[in-house]
C-alpha cells in the first residue's frame, strides 16, 4: 500500500519526523496514568508501529498494524539480546523500532533502516534537541 504522506528523502528529515513521533508518543503518557498503567519514555518505543502509521497516513488496519508491530518489537527483542545497553536511550530505542516498522510495511529497506539508525546513533544529541524543540 502506498502512504499518503512519503518517507523522508534526507537523514536531516529523518531526524525531525523520529523528533515528531517521539513528542506524539509523549503525549500520551499522562493517559496512561488515568488508565492505572504506569509507563515511562523507556515504553515509547512500542507506540512507533501506531506513530508510523499515523506519519505515512496509513489506515489503522489489523494487518499493517500487526505487519509493522511485529517489525519494531522483533527488531527490539534482537537488538537487546545481543547489545543489552544500545536501547537504554529512549530517544534510540524509540528510533529503531519507529524505522523497523516502516521495514514491516515494506517502505524502508533493511539497508536504509541500517543507514538511518548509523546516522541517528550518531546525531544522539541533535535528536535529542529536535524532541525538546518540537
Amino acid at each position: 500500500m502506498k502512504p499518503k504522506n512519503p518517507v523522508p528523502n534526507t537523514m536531516q528529515n529523518w531526524l525531525t519526523e523520529i523528533a515528531v513521533g517521539y513528542n506524539d508518543a509523549l503525549e500520551t503518557l499522562p493517559f496512561t496514568k488515568l488508565m492505572g498503567h504506569k509507563a515511562s519514555e523507556k515504553d515509547l518505543f512500542q507506540l512507533a508501529p501506531l506513530i508510523c502509521l499515523k506519519l505515512r497516513g496509513l489506515p489503522k488496519t489489523k494487518r499493517l498494524e500487526t505487519k509493522a508491530k511485529e517489525a519494531a518489537l522483533s527488531t527490539y527483542v534482537a537488538t537487546t539480546s545481543y547489545n543489552p545497553k544500545v536501547l537504554d536511550n529512549p530517544h534510540i530505542a524509540f528510533a529503531l523500532a519507529y524505522l523497523a516498522s516502516h521495514y514491516g510495511l515494506d517502505l524502508l529497506t533493511e539497508n536504509a533502516v541500517a543507514e538511518i539508525m548509523d546516522y541517528v546513533a550518531q546525531e544522539q544529541r541533535q535528536l535529542a534537541i529536535r524532541i525538546e524543540h518540537s
